[in-house]
């Protein structure tokens, strides 16, 4: 990617660009598309939605404070919370179950109340793949929902979190079937288009592409979305910046480690070696030394033999090998 190629429409994965096409109520039939294209035939269709204020402060003093990109409520009631995620945070699942939390607790009304809550979605726009490989590389939508986990049934159907992993949507114009399929390919690919796709020919995506051309835009919009387009890119290349440090890092992390490994298996393979040699000479030695011994036990047998049938000393020893000292003190 960069930031210095031309460009004819904006980039939806910056603030600017999301909250343009998806976040005012002129563009609101923008958003009913996308969603309706999301859930297929997951759910009925929505016809119509209403914003809400997508700054929640909590409700009372030292409450933490959590921003949407965009909160809103459908006809039926099912409140929406969609986001940009530009990139991988180390808490982001916790983060979106937080975030889910403040759609549920808006619907208790004061006073006495049965609990019923409409539907919640969550819905994250991921400008990054989940970590260690979580799935496979051909998938992309993710639906998640609370499930036993004995049998796998649905436990509970009114909330749910869908993640779209916009970087494994690899597919080209000519392989767009459906809606959703159109959708992924414009968020993904919009900022780096600079003619509308022929795929791309529903009336929905015209508005879409006029919307998005920033040759419309008054100099203050412009203004503000090469500022958070700045942002964008700064963001990116700290990510960046952090995975090559990472990556540096974690080589020569390994090879030190490699080092370190390969040291004490050295030790380890040498202090075995060690021990086998000096068991295996020990034990030669030993043999060795028992064969003396018992050669020399076996001369003194002899000897005490011999000096009992009062052969001369000298001859005694001749025969067993042994001294004259050693036949003496017999």
């Amino acid at each position: 990617m960069s930031n210095d190629r031309p460009e004819r429409y904006i980039n939806p994965y910056t603030d600017f660009g999301f909250k343009k096409l998806f976040g005012t109520e002129m563009n609101k039939d923008l958003l009913i598309s996308f969603l309706n294209a999301l859930f297929n035939d997951t759910r009925r269709e929505i016809e119509d939605i209403e914003y809400l204020n997508g700054e929640n402060l909590g409700d009372g003093y030292g409450d933490r404070r959590s921003v949407f990109d965009v909160y809103c409520k459908a006809s039926d009631g099912s409140r929406f919370i969609v986001e940009m995620q530009k990139a991988e945070q180390s808490y982001f699942k916790d983060r979106s179950v937080y975030y889910a939390t403040t759609p549920i607790r808006q619907q208790a009304p004061k006073g006495q109340w049965d609990y019923h809550l409409d539907n919640v979605y969550a819905v994250g726009i991921l400008n990054f793949e989940f970590s260690h490989g979580e799935y496979p590389a051909d998938s992309y939508l993710h639906v998640i929902k609370l499930k036993d986990v004995e049998d796998n049934h649905v436990f509970y159907d009114k909330l749910t979190f869908i993640y779209l992993e916009m970087p494994k949507f690899i597919k080209t114009e000519d392989e767009l079937e459906t809606m959703f399929d159109k959708w992924m390919f414009v968020l993904h690919n919009l900022y780096r288009l600079l003619e509308r796709p022929k795929a791309l020919q529903d009336r929905i995506f015209q508005k879409l592409f006029d919307q998005a051309e920033i040759a419309r835009y008054s100099d203050t919009e412009r203004r503000q979305y090469e500022e958070s387009k700045k942002m964008f890119w700064d963001n990116f290349s700290v990510i960046k910046t952090a995975r090559e440090k990472g990556k540096a890092e974690g080589i020569a992390e390994g090879i030190a480690k490699g080092i370190e490994e390969g040291l004490q298996q050295g030790r380890e393979e040498g202090l075995q070696k060690g021990r086998e040699e000096g068991l295996q000479q020990g034990r030669e030695e030993g043999l060795q030394k028992g064969r003396e011994e018992g050669r020399e036990e076996e001369a003194i047998s002899v000897a005490l033999k011999l000096k009992s049938m009062n052969l001369p000393i000298e001859q005694i020893a001749q025969a067993t090998g042994l001294s004259i000292v050693q036949i003496t003190s017999l």
